[in-house]
């Protein structure tokens, strides 16, 4: 199995390591990443939910060998969640034993402190972890959703990807040695600032293409027939010009097929298609809209799609 160099030499290398990992990637992709590795640049992905941003960035971990760490935000994430804290609980205990062996009677505060503030004390979150040093390759750091973040922590956020390094009062500064691979990933609800825009390289990552779409199918569900890859892609690509409230992702696209395949079904149908959408539309209201829309509408459409020509 291909794996990626720390340093890969081309766009082609990066591809071939990613799709022998099961994550086929088209010429925008695959660049992208090669960029963000060989110029050791933060790489912000951009896309509607369910494009396969956060696959992506497990995937290159995967590839790497590399650890992945994983940080998800969320509306009033701040430093305790994403870089460190204290175990105050194990901190009690231990000055709970001092006091009970008389060791703290003869200690000063300040002894007392820096026993209390030890390294062994310190709960250390994905951003700390991230810079660590490590013997094997760095790790990959996925920030993800940072648009759910708050502006304070996307501020912050910036400080510790300019210098790649965190301070924490009571021990001093932390420095990477290499820093990691960092991804970040935005579904867009609302502008990423441009200052952390500037830091990283960007890439919008939109659904995929039929045809490569068909093929992420076959490589992830291999038993399923071609005609039915083709039909579900087509099927899937008719869904997302619907205008529904979540239109499908990829995952949905294989889970899909993935359900198909275990019915047996070898071709789509419209009982196939009614009795399977929960598998491809999380929605009430967008099952809805398929069902006013016809579901014998969108059969006639997939298999029109799918369909091979010439």
């Amino acid at each position: 199995m291909a794996y990626l160099s720390d340093v890969p030499r081309t766009p082609d290398e990066v591809r071939n390591a990613l799709t022998a990992h099961d994550y086929l990637v088209d010429d925008g992709i695959a660049t992208a990443v090669f960029l963000a590795l060989s110029l050791n640049r933060p790489l912000l992905l951009e896309g509607e939910a369910g494009v396969g941003k956060t696959e992506l960035a497990k995937v290159i971990a995967e590839a790497r060998n590399a650890e992945l760490i994983r940080l998800q935000c969320y509306e009033g994430i701040d430093i305790s969640q994403a870089v460190y804290d204290w175990d105050y609980s194990r901190q009690l205990l231990h000055l709970r034993a001092a006091e009970a062996s008389g060791e703290a009677a003869g200690s000063g505060t300040a002894r007392l402190e820096e026993e209390l503030y030890n390294e062994k004390f310190l709960l250390k979150r994905a951003l700390l972890r991230a810079i660590e040093p490590t013997n094997g390759p760095t790790p990959v750091l996925l920030i993800d959703e940072i648009d759910r973040a708050d502006d304070e922590f996307e501020a912050y956020l910036l400080e510790v990807l300019s210098d790649f390094q965190i301070t924490i009062p009571e021990l001093g500064t932390y420095r990477a040695t290499t820093p990691p691979v960092v991804i970040l990933t935005s579904n867009r609800t609302r502008d990423v600032h441009d200052a952390l825009k500037r830091r990283c390289l960007y890439h919008w990552v939109d659904h995929p293409g039929f045809d490569r779409e068909v093929a992420i199918v076959k490589l992830r569900v291999p038993d399923i027939s071609t005609v039915l890859a083709r039909q579900v892609a087509g099927a899937v690509e008719a869904l997302r010009e619907m205008q529904l409230y979540k239109p499908p992702g990829i995952a949905e696209t294989i889970d899909w097929a993935t359900a198909l395949g275990k019915l047996g079904a070898q071709e789509l149908n419209e009982a196939f298609v009614d009795s399977t959408l929960g598998a491809v539309l999380k929605y009430r209201e967008d099952h809805a809209r398929v069902r006013e829309t016809g579901v014998n509408a969108l059969v006639k459409q997939a298999l029109e799609r799918g369909a091979f020509h010439g």
